[in-house]
């Protein structure tokens, strides 16, 4: 999972990128990056780290120029690596540059397809330097030395028709403008808002809408499944359906874990997403265990709080904070290595005995993945003096990988996997286990914006929306995704990638 954004406006757009990516930092903490235009050259900087981190007041004067992207990333192949931070950038044509969150995936394929038949050359692993070099090359294709938004949209139309997968895309292209688009099923969100000035209106996409809200633009709507949305240097609007059959299905995750509260996602408020899912797991937990004896609730922090709320107010049970969040420390699910996650909980999170002393607690989570935090919260609530520890979990139970760019790699990861909710309640150390129906939180999301008639759901059910996910990816996915092949990978490396100027 990822974090991008892109500005176009009519003043410096270097603090309005740092700002927005701050905004979406909770998207991805290994590497961050920014590219800006002054409609002669691109200035760019990305690097492993902390957005804080990445950029200091030196590289933030560098960065000059009136439109730029921005990008965080966290890793989902690999170890973190600073030379598979984003933006890619290529001179031809025109100077392109990409931010993308999402995974295509027949990546392999494009990039042999890449050398063989359009040379061009893939300089890193990474699906989103095979997804700007795939553009660049339709783009020149059916381009002159004077671009239009019709060889835009018609780039945008031959990138859905040879990529396959999960991607939303913010491309710069010097001197001419930015384009966003999604691909055909919109998995990965993105959004576009506006905001007026004296000197016109400046445009703004952004992963979720609550970097628009930071930044003062208005949100004016989602970018559509297979959309491209095209903003040029003078201000003009475009917008066009690039896909063939466009069949929206968001991913639920998004709602479930990934995106801040106070987000909207494809016209759905996640904060209220949540509440709904904790209002429809206590409804489940009271037809299945009526006489249940919890004597508090107690949220995981930060993403469960809205659930375990809800939950709470339903069941007519007390609502605790019983833990307290080190903010300091990143988020332990997208963290690169099952070693690291293990280290980061108990310097993340401290209980406070006096809300778990004595008591039956029901612990509340978003979700239960590889289930090593869950294990360790439950312990640090027994030592805290709980008598009974309970857990539910607000998503259903995750038993298959996400392909779509969240870090689920290995089947075999998954405490859920081959197990029933008896047996992954012993192998966690909880007293009883509870999760959401996989149709509730389907329903939770939809309540939002019943337009909306599918969910990407494929890490629950293990069906994949785009069609062209078998075996044969899947044991790829494990291969290169899981905990062990993360620690012994090569890409662990040390590298900056320092500012750059291009010509």
């Amino acid at each position: 999972m990822c974090g991008i954004v892109g500005i176009l406006a009519k003043g410096p757009v270097n603090q309005a990128l740092y700002d927005g990516l701050i905004v979406l930092q909770h998207r991805g903490q290994d590497a961050a990056g920014i590219i800006t235009s002054d409609g002669n050259r691109v200035y760019m900087r990305k690097d492993n780290g902390l957005v804080r981190d990445v950029f200091q007041t030196t590289h933030m004067l560098a960065l000059r120029g009136t439109m730029g992207i921005g990008h965080v990333r966290y890793p989902t192949a690999g170890c973190a690596s600073s030379a598979e931070a984003q933006p890619f950038y290529v001179n031809s044509p025109f100077g392109l540059a990409v931010a993308h969150n999402g995974n295509v995936t027949n990546a392999a394929e494009l990039r042999d397809e890449l050398f063989r038949e359009d040379q061009r050359h893939i300089n890193t692993d990474s699906d989103s330097e095979v997804l700007l070099n795939i553009f660049a090359h339709e783009l020149q294709k059916v381009g002159g030395v004077r671009l239009t938004e019709e060889h835009v949209f018609r780039a945008v139309s031959a990138v859905h028709r040879r990529c396959r997968g999960a991607y939303a895309a913010v491309i710069m292209i010097s001197g001419f403008g930015i384009v966003a688009f999604r691909d055909p099923y919109g998995i990965r969100p993105l959004i576009y808002g506006r905001r007026d000035t004296d000197g016109g209106g400046e445009h703004m996409f952004a992963s979720e809408s609550v970097a628009l809200d930071v930044l003062g633009y208005k949100i004016v709507r989602d970018v559509q499944a297979g959309e491209a949305v095209f903003v040029d240097m003078q201000g003009g609007f475009y917008a066009r359906q690039c896909a063939e059959n466009p069949r929206h299905t968001p991913c639920i995750f998004e709602h479930v874990y990934m995106a801040r509260p106070d987000s909207i996602i494809d016209g759905i408020s996640v904060y209220k997403a949540r509440l709904r899912m904790g209002e429809r797991l206590a409804r489940k937990l009271l037809r299945e265990w009526p006489d249940h004896d919890i004597d508090v609730i107690i949220p995981i922090p930060d993403t469960s709080r809205a659930a375990a709320l809800e939950m709470a107010t339903e069941l007519n049970v007390k609502y605790r904070e019983g833990f307290i969040k080190n903010r300091y420390i990143g988020r332990t699910f997208i963290m690169p290595g099952q070693a690291q996650r293990r280290r980061s909980v108990r310097q993340k999170l401290n209980a406070i005995d006096l809300e778990f002393r004595g008591k039956n607690v029901m612990l509340v989570d978003d979700s239960i993945v590889r289930g090593t935090t869950s294990m360790q919260i439950i312990q640090m609530a027994r030592e805290a003096g709980a008598n009974k520890v309970y857990f539910a979990s607000a998503a259903p139970p995750v038993r298959f990988p996400n392909v779509y760019g969240i870090d689920m790699p290995s089947s075999q990861e998954l405490i859920a996997t081959g197990r029933t909710e008896a047996e992954v309640a012993q192998a966690i150390g909880a007293d009883r286990v509870i999760y959401q129906d996989l149709h509730d939180l389907i329903e939770a999301a939809r309540e939002g914006n019943p337009r909306i008639t599918a969910f990407d759901t494929s890490c629950f059910d293990g069906v994949y929306v785009t069609g062209d996910i078998g075996k044969e990816y899947l044991d790829h996915v494990e291969h290169v995704r899981s905990d062990v092949a993360k620690c012994a990978s090569p890409m662990n490396d040390l590298v900056s990638t320092e500012l750059h100027t291009y010509y």
